[in-house]
């Protein structure tokens, strides 16, 4: 049994915890608000707001339902376009009739899910970072600048906003959200009480050899009908598993951190002075929230962003197989397209690379066809230490220049003439 908080109605349910929740709101709710687009996570048109404990605070993220099967809604708050509805037009609801930026409507709802979710959140109230909340909303007949016209009313807006007011306290002021989602805190710890046995239930009730899933943005992509009933070991929410912290020399990453928990680090804000703009290139906000690194080490795609990334940090695997681990260099995983140096049954456990200090300068390069949203053509990242003008170590890797991900084995040692 599968439970979660759907708008204001508990779900407790029997279907195949592989299924995405995209065809349960429609197909066994009726939420026929959330729409299908592409299936693949890149239109937006079925985005729902996802929240979740985390250190002590519920936070809503912006997620494409496509790509998300009801296992990983567990325990969790699932919004949609029906569920942000009050008496009459929200503001969000407002903004967007008011500066036309509706033709058809197909792809509406996503973009007022993603700009709720906006005046959700607790960061500051710009454009950039209302503009950045639906990067992963396509409109195919409005035109952008009547959107972004609409997200501007809602910076406007959100600088009305207390220090001392949550995002669901505010947004509830201004009529944003229902009055219901004052309960909802509540409701959630009610059930995360119970939420840690679940997860445990639908890990421990596997047969042999379950299917591991942490994000699924790529597999369900590839094999979206072979995993509505596959039998799934869910990792995405397992205790600890979405660290990150310092180990001595080391910075160490856990199975199931995601792309956006990366960005929010401060571990990595400080490592890597550009990361903010590496993130841009990679994929869209509801992917990131939902993609996890160890999962794009896994699916080896020879241009996989952040395999690319981590190749050009050395960085090495942990890999287990119920009582026995080993450790294992990123660059020494992939043995040919799509062929790994791993068993089926041994999963990431770790991410560990070295740190370098200040002698280090690290830089990452993406070339697709669109700036955003888009598969890369070419991706490449290249860490080099130097010491008075001499470079002693470079670290070089490509993508899209061979069937696997590449990490160039040569070593460079340059003079800065």
């Amino acid at each position: 049994m599968i439970r979660f908080i759907l708008n204001n109605t508990p779900i407790a349910t029997n279907q195949p915890p592989g299924m995405v929740l995209l065809d349960f709101i429609r197909y066994h709710r009726q939420l026929t608000g959330t729409k299908i687009g592409c299936r693949e996570g890149d239109c937006g048109a079925c985005t729902v707001l996802v929240g979740e404990w985390n250190d002590g605070k519920l936070l809503y993220k912006s997620m494409t339902s496509c790509l998300l099967p009801i296992g990983n809604a567990e325990g969790k708050h699932i919004v949609t376009v029906e569920g942000v509805n009050g008496t009459g037009l929200t503001p969000v609801q407002e903004a967007m009739a008011g500066e036309g930026a509706t033709q058809c409507g197909f792809c509406t709802p996503g973009f007022v899910v993603s700009l709720t979710g906006f005046c959700l959140e607790n960061q500051k109230p710009t454009m950039e970072n209302a503009v950045a909340a639906i990067d992963g909303n396509i409109c195919r007949c409005t035109g952008y600048k009547s959107i972004e016209r609409a997200a501007g009313r809602l910076v406007t807006l959100l600088k009305d906003r207390k220090k001392t007011e949550t995002g669901i306290e505010f947004c509830v002021r201004h009529k944003i959200l229902p009055d219901y989602f004052l309960g909802i805190p509540e409701r959630m710890s009610l059930l995360q009480e119970s939420e840690k046995s679940k997860i445990k239930a639908l890990s421990a009730a596997q047969t042999k050899k379950p299917r591991l899933l942490a994000g699924g943005t790529d597999l369900y992509v590839q094999q979206h009908d072979e995993m509505t009933n596959a039998n799934i070991k869910f990792l995405l929410d397992e205790p600890g598993h979405d660290e990150i912290h310092i180990d001595g020399n080391e910075c160490v990453l856990g199975p199931a951190v995601t792309v956006t928990d990366l960005a929010k680090s401060g571990v990595f804000s400080e490592l890597f002075t550009f990361f903010p703009e590496y993130i841009k290139l990679v994929s869209s906000t509801p992917i990131r929230n939902m993609a996890t690194i160890a999962g794009n080490f896994i699916n080896a795609s020879p241009i996989g962003d952040f395999t690319i990334f981590f190749l050009a940090l050395d960085a090495k695997l942990k890999l287990k197989d119920g009582e026995h681990e080993r450790l294992v260099p990123l660059r020494k995983l992939y043995k040919g397209y799509k062929i790994l140096d791993k068993t089926p049954e041994e999963q990431i456990t770790e991410i560990r690379f070295e740190l370098h200090g200040t002698r280090t300068c690290f830089h990452f390069e993406k070339i697709s066809k669109r700036r955003n949203l888009d598969i890369a053509s070419v991706n490449s990242a290249c860490n080099i230490t130097s010491d008075k003008g001499i470079i002693g170590d470079a670290a070089i890797s490509a993508g899209g220049v061979g069937p696997i991900p590449l990490y160039l084995e040569k070593n460079i040692c340059l003079v800065n003439r």
